[in-house]
């Protein structure tokens, strides 16, 4: 039987740098100190630096990244902040985290990230019955930027704070600037399967704010100023110093496989191109896309997986529930006027292709194989 190529596969990522983490591990191990040490300060540093500018402040996980910001911001109860209902739920549960109403927009069809449009319509004439709009949380979903042009300009007029999701856009750029630095504050996850993964959870987030990230460094731990001494209302979120020094190591090569996960969509790109079934994933003009994941999009769904799981190859789908639909959410949660329509359409007809920096070249071409053969 044909070996299953997967879908992610995070502990070929390990294997491949495995002599590197393991001395880093090897390294915080033998410190004495596990919490909030010098691996931590060091790779906040050099994340910082790789983004080329700004202050990162590490945390437990991506979602609290983005609850951090908020908090940092004063942006809780008494507050809404909009967002995309086409996302991981961690977004919208880091709204609710911080204290504040979602309220959940819709995407564009052809790129999956919030409508400008939308945003704009609703920053200009809020809703009615809701608390102030006062962020804005937009998602670089997939690894390519939103069209962030127009929601810079509308959150500015509108005094609105544009915070960016960075989980799936680790070295993606808008017009030559790597994202997380463009709004107030960006979130970052290191899940393991992300772009810059961790071998367990991590998050970071980066701000030009040195005032508003020196609070939030507060804020993550207690709201601490000095031991013990609690200054303001703070948590527990604290980025530990075994994965701090992972993902120093794996910092090093996000390049490297950024470049690489470029090199296999282009492969995908032609394959689809010969065989004319299935278009490629559309391409923001001006931005350099990396790829966290390679999506489809088909009405004929579950039989375009199913021939590609006979053919060896795994896929899987982001996100086949949307937010404003899953049981925790539905009739809970405010919507904007276009009512997520373009979401539910997503949400039933995308599908993402193995996409993994460690695959072979013989694994690319078997995939592109299977794709070629869904024209047949």
């Amino acid at each position: 039987m044909t070996e299953m190529i997967p879908q992610a596969d995070p502990g070929a990522g390990y294997r491949a740098q495995k002599a590197e983490i393991d001395a880093a591990v090897a390294r915080a191990l033998s410190s004495g100190w596990y919490i909030l040490g010098k691996e931590g300060e060091a790779f906040e540093r050099e994340f910082a630096a790789w983004l080329g500018q700004g202050r990162a402040v590490g945390c437990a996980n991506g979602t609290d990244a983005l609850a951090l910001i908020l908090r940092g911001l004063g942006i809780g109860e008494g507050s809404t902040v909009a967002t995309v209902s086409h996302t991981a739920v961690a977004t919208v549960a880091a709204i609710e985290m911080a204290g504040a109403m979602p309220l959940l927009l819709d995407i564009e069809p052809d790129h999956y990230t919030m409508d400008p449009d939308e945003l704009t319509a609703v920053l200009e004439d809020p809703p009615p019955g809701l608390p102030p709009i006062r962020a804005a949380i937009v998602v670089h979903l997939y690894g390519q930027a939103c069209d962030l042009g127009p929601m810079l300009a509308a959150c500015e007029r509108n005094g609105v704070a544009l915070i960016e999701d960075c989980a799936q856009a680790h070295g993606a750029t808008w017009q030559g600037r790597k994202l997380g630095t463009l709004g107030r504050a960006a979130g970052f996850s290191f899940y393991p399967t992300k772009n810059l993964g961790a071998l367990g959870d991590g998050g970071a987030l980066v701000t030009e704010d040195w005032e508003l990230a020196e609070r939030i460094a507060a804020i993550r731990q207690y709201g601490w100023q000095e031991r013990y001494v609690s200054a303001m209302v703070g948590v527990n979120s604290r980025l530990d110093e075994v994965q701090a020094a992972i993902l120093r190591v794996r910092l090093a090569h996000l390049d490297a496989g950024n470049a690489r996960r470029r090199e296999i969509a282009a492969a995908y790109d032609a394959a689809l191109a010969e065989g004319g079934a299935i278009a490629a994933p559309a391409r923001r003009e001006g931005c350099e896309h990396v790829f966290h994941q390679y999506v489809l999009r088909t009405p004929e769904r579950a039989a375009v997986q199913a021939r590609l799981r006979e053919l060896g190859i795994g896929t899987g789908i982001h996100y086949p529930v949307p937010v404003h639909l899953q049981p925790a959410y539905k009739d809970r949660v405010p919507l904007g006027p276009a009512g997520c329509a373009e979401t539910a359409r997503a949400a039933q007809e995308v599908l993402s292709l193995p996409m993994f920096p460690e695959m072979t070249d013989a694994q690319v071409e078997r995939v592109c194989d299977a794709l070629r053969r869904l024209a047949g």
